[in-house]
């Protein structure tokens, strides 16, 4: 059974940075493309940025380029998502996403997606 494991949120004050990890078990992220997506309060869910298998990356919004990176650890099976100089509008709910309709390129669409984590809280406070 495929099981994405999202981890790393918590409580971090603006301009602060917190590294998200998707930890995947009965699938192999590194042949894959993964997703992250954020769901504010009150809000649908939205495209963060995602990466391919052959390590191509896109951002839904470009004002995010400088600030979110996203890796892999392909020994651990796990993708990350490094956000640096977060603010208020970073608080929601991460979901990181596999299991693409077509790994070789990257894809902001939820649509294209098979597989989901349960999701990591992630709270922006002074």
């Amino acid at each position: 059974q495929v099981q994405l494991v999202e981890s790393g949120g918590g409580v971090v004050q603006p301009g602060g940075s917190l590294r998200l990890s998707c930890q995947a078990s009965e699938i192999t992220l590194a042949t894959d493309t993964v997703g992250w997506f954020r769901q504010a309060p009150g809000k649908e869910r939205e495209a963060i940025m995602s990466i391919s298998s052959g390590g191509g990356k896109a951002w839904k919004n470009v004002r995010d380029e400088g600030r979110l990176t996203i890796s892999r650890d392909n020994a651990k099976n796990t993708v990350y998502l490094q956000m640096d100089n977060l603010n208020a509008e970073d608080t929601g709910t991460y979901y990181c996403a596999a299991g693409a309709k077509d790994p070789r390129y990257t894809s902001v669409f939820a649509e294209d997606y098979t597989y989901w984590g349960q999701g990591t809280q992630v709270t922006v406070s002074s």
